[in-house]
């Protein structure tokens, strides 16, 4: 006799294999055949294509592809499904929709085309948080933007080593202005970049930073062999500034689903320390004119 729980599955399952049938068959609707390269495909009167074309293009069974569109319970392997998602002209979101409804787990996102160019936009955000300090970083953590508050408060400047991890052991301003949570901070820093690395072991770009953070210092290399893991969230920052003088920050990691290659960084002061109006101060005309091209602490 089927329990409860045997009873939920199978209707989950169901569920899935409905919306399956569902998503392929308005994904195979869309797709003209000049779009699929099929010969005469401009004087078909029905759009689409057909279930045999979507098969001979993807290099399957006509009775395979029709079992899976059907949504019947088969075996489907993640190549198989690449070259469907190919013929259907999947984007990346869309293919890993396909994964998930098969019933496998979904390969890593990717950057689609159309939001390759997400530059302007992600200005146009950073900026907005001013006078706050706000930057966008790319998965390896080099620095892609910063707005003029991340240059006031935290030294961001032209020169510096363009990688958030590297600058934040061995740039010195940073260092400098951070030093009263920096160390509570370092241990944390390291275990977040590790679960980043996490996603990509054999990622030949994190093992470049890795190896260059541990040349240029002992610390970190002591830190990363602890292997310590932490998910990116929020850290407490006590920034020490040469103008202003204390300012507490929560800084928080953002993903952009779209851009999956990308992360932003927002710092929010946080309440009862006064240092809003600081951080407004700086970002006035007589703040921008005292630290023009960081002091140090």
């Amino acid at each position: 006799m089927a329990t409860a729980a045997q009873h939920a599955t199978d209707g989950t399952k169901a569920h899935r294999l409905a919306e399956l049938r569902a998503f392929l068959r308005s994904r195979r609707a869309r797709v003209t055949p000049d779009e699929a390269g099929l010969p005469g495909g401009a004087r078909r009167r029905t759009p689409g294509l057909r279930r045999e074309e979507v098969a001979v293009l993807a290099g399957v069974g006509v009775s395979w592809y029709q079992w899976l569109e059907q949504g019947r319970d088969i075996t489907v392997s993640p190549q198989v499904l690449d070259s469907v998602a190919r013929v259907l002209r999947l984007s990346s979101a869309e293919r890993r929709h396909l994964y998930v409804l098969a019933g496998l787990n979904a390969p890593p996102p990717e950057v689609d085309p159309a939001d390759a160019d997400m530059c302007e936009g992600l200005t146009r955000l950073i900026d907005a948080w001013m006078p706050y300090p706000a930057h966008v970083m790319d998965r390896y953590w080099n620095t892609v933007l910063y707005n003029d508050a991340s240059a006031a408060v935290l030294g961001m400047r032209p020169g510096m080593r363009q990688n958030c991890l590297i600058a934040f052991f061995t740039d010195p301003v940073y260092r400098s202005r951070t030093a009263p949570s920096w160390d509570a901070l370092a241990p944390r820093v390291v275990a977040q970049f590790r679960a980043a690395c996490s996603d990509s072991p054999d990622d030949d770009g994190f093992r470049a930073v890795i190896d260059e953070a541990k040349a240029a210092c002992r610390l970190f290399a002591e830190l990363w062999e602890r292997r310590d893991v932490a998910p990116a969230g929020q850290n407490r920052k006590e920034v020490e500034h040469p103008l202003v003088g204390s300012l507490v920050l929560e800084s928080t990691q953002l993903r952009v689903p779209a851009r999956p290659d990308l992360a932003i960084v927002l710092h929010t002061p946080l309440p009862g320390t006064g240092c809003e109006a600081r951080l407004q101060w700086l970002a006035s005309p007589e703040g921008r004119r005292g630290s023009l091209y960081p002091v140090p602490g």
